[in-house]
């Protein structure tokens, strides 16, 4: 992307983002995504992020993001145990080992430096 632009996360159209089998602990969840603006260098990521319910594992990526919809349980192994919802901003430190127990389908703003 070369310009600025505004895009409206609520209604915006994702892509089909599959989890890994062994990502998934329990449900059917499902993921889809859309990358809106990277960097040149590819280090730098800002997009849109949804799952619907079911208990997952990630190892997160310095990120930094904000639930525009939906409501989650994360638990950060060795750390705290998030609780996010709408318009809550919350911040993944990169290596984070994480356990997602999805409540409600969530979408979420992010931005991800790698």
């Amino acid at each position: 992307m070369t310009h600025s632009f505004v895009l409206h996360i609520p209604d915006a159209d994702l892509e089909p983002e599959p989890l890994a089998p062994e990502q998934i602990l329990a449900g059917t969840p499902e993921v889809t995504g859309k990358v809106v603006w990277e960097s040149q260098d590819g280090r730098q990521v800002r997009g849109i992020w949804q799952i619907t319910p079911g208990v997952v594992t990630d190892t997160e990526a310095d990120e930094l993001f904000v639930v525009i919809s939906g409501s989650a349980t994360i638990e950060v192994e060795g750390g705290p145990t998030l609780k996010v919802g709408p318009g809550d901003m919350a911040v993944l430190r990169e290596g984070d080992r994480t356990t997602w127990t999805v409540h409600e389908t969530l979408r979420k703003a992010y931005s991800i430096n790698l």
